[in-house]
């Protein structure tokens, strides 16, 4: 029985390996230029708790927050506002703590076809829109161009990427700060996590994906990186600045990119242990994701990003 079940795991190994393969063949044929960086019009405004338009700085602006934390989301009507209460309270009790500590939180709608704007935006109007900001996209982009778009809107010295599933347990934040201090005094980094056994739980098939495209992007791109999927990511203004101006992947695998470049100008990157929960939804980016043609081509892609001129 042991031994029927190892070959059936092995069989599931190279299935997926198998499968992933083909993806990546297709995603280089099917090979996109460098994203378009310009907003639309509606995009270089958000609205404060009146409901009145303003613009949104710059990261190039100097910061004026200690923390800026993005919230890319795809239709996450339902599951956006566990998550936001739950970094929310965090936040607020820490700033009440320590009223020296200032933070912003970016709720980026990726074109969604439900209401999660408008449930982001009564946010807005509970804490109001200095630290609550939400910034609805005119199209969809994909995950990674929604992060860029909150990445280049922050004003924060630190920002954070979070998924708005709440898979991640907020307070490990704090795991995070430290990490990025302990590298200090290196002027720019990047820092990311991975997961607690004793915190995780993945269904089996999600597990198999995982390690077959981690062996992928090991042999092909980034090493000596555990888990780059994650979607809890602390960085600094500066990091967060250089790598995302070159990111030429805005879909699925951005991370993967987005590590290379880091790695490819020697930014220092680290990765601590943090509870993670694999959450259900009803649609996720993946599932979208799968109607969209024109794959971006990984490989290829991140061969163009070390350039220079893109920076």
């Amino acid at each position: 029985m042991a031994s029927l079940l190892l070959q059936l795991a092995v069989l599931g190994v190279a299935l997926v390996a198998a499968a992933l393969i083909v993806i990546f063949v297709v995603a280089f044929v099917t090979a996109t230029k460098m994203p378009s960086l310009h907003r639309h019009e509606e995009e270089k405004f958000f609205l404060n708790a009146k409901g009145q338009k303003e613009t949104l700085p710059s990261i190039w602006d100097s910061p004026t927050k200690q923390l800026s934390v993005v919230v890319p989301s795809y239709n996450e009507e339902k599951r956006l506002p566990v998550m936001m209460d739950e970094a929310l309270g965090y936040l607020e009790k820490r700033q009440k703590q320590d009223p020296t500590f200032t933070y912003e939180v970016i709720v980026v709608d990726d074109g969604s076809k439900d209401q999660t704007s408008k449930v982001a935006f009564k946010y807005c109007q509970r804490y109001g829109s200095d630290k609550i900001r939400v910034i609805t996209l005119v199209k969809n982009r994909g995950k990674g161009g929604a992060v860029r778009m909150g990445v280049f809107s922050s004003r924060g010295e630190k920002i954070l990427m979070a998924d708005a599933d709440g898979a991640t347990k907020f307070p490990d934040v704090e795991k995070l700060e430290k990490g990025l201090n302990d590298l200090q005094p290196w002027p720019v980094s990047i820092r990311i996590y991975h997961l607690e056994k004793e915190g995780e739980f993945r269904s089996y098939f999600r597990t198999l994906l995982m390690y077959g495209f981690h062996f992928l992007v090991w042999f092909l791109c980034v090493k000596g990186i555990r888990d780059t999927q994650c979607g809890f990511k602390l960085l600094t203004r500066e990091a967060a600045s250089r790598t995302f101006s070159s990111l030429h992947i805005e879909r699925w695998a951005f991370d993967v990119e987005l590590l290379y470049i880091a790695q490819f100008f020697k930014i220092p990157i680290a990765e601590v242990a943090v509870n993670w929960t694999e959450i259900e939804g009803v649609t996720s980016w993946i599932q979208h994701q799968r109607y969209k043609s024109g794959l971006p081509a990984l490989k290829q892609n991140i061969s163009r990003s070390v350039g220079l001129k893109d920076l």
